[in-house]
């Protein structure tokens, strides 16, 4: 699923990229715009989008302001925060979900298209109800796993938090990166 993410993600910002590089050439350099180009280029950028968003929900790594965490002082308190704040963000994306399926169903009644090259819209708009809908499954997923941990219980839940040395997912992939070039090089 990674290897999806990133080739799909790479490929939607090389080709927005792209699009940019191509306008700006042909408006600035051959003073002759092509129309149409920035109708196309929603496409890509949309979807670029609402992808990165499902991608940051997929891998739990969204901006988040965890001023809380320093107040705690064990692995149970931070997975009973994580819980709270999990089932506060999967009330919100289905709230949200809900409001992008309504405006997903009034775009299909409607059919509307782009004013230059009559493309239908949906092509676009749908990106945010699919990539919600993806949003909210992965915050369901996260919910599940952490009261799945609080409910194995265990020592590791009673271990204290290293406030001066936080644990997090980027020194995951530092050590994964790390050993693989030492197996690599050595």
């Amino acid at each position: 699923m990674e290897k999806l993410f990133r080739y799909t993600l790479a490929l939607l910002i090389s080709t927005v990229a792209g699009f940019q590089f191509v306008q700006v050439i042909t408006r600035y350099v051959f003073e002759t715009p092509i129309m149409g180009l920035e109708e196309v280029a929603v496409i890509p950028t949309l979807w670029l989008y609402a992808l990165g968003a499902v991608n940051a929900s997929r891998e739990d790594t969204q901006i988040r302001a965890n001023v809380l965490e320093i107040f705690l002082s064990t692995e149970r308190a931070r997975h009973i925060l994580l819980v709270v704040s999990e089932s506060l963000s999967l009330v919100i994306s289905i709230w949200l979900t809900s409001w992008a399926w309504d405006y997903f169903r009034y775009a299909l009644r409607v059919g509307k298209e782009t004013a230059t090259l009559y493309l239908p819209t949906l092509i676009y708009e749908s990106a945010l109800f699919l990539g919600l809908a993806a949003m909210t499954a992965y915050v369901a997923w996260h919910l599940y796993g952490h009261i799945r941990a609080l409910m194995r219980g265990g020592k590791e839940l009673d271990t204290p938090i290293d406030h001066e040395h936080p644990h997090t997912s980027e020194l995951d992939e530092f050590q994964i990166l790390e050993s693989h070039e030492v197996k690599n090089n050595g």
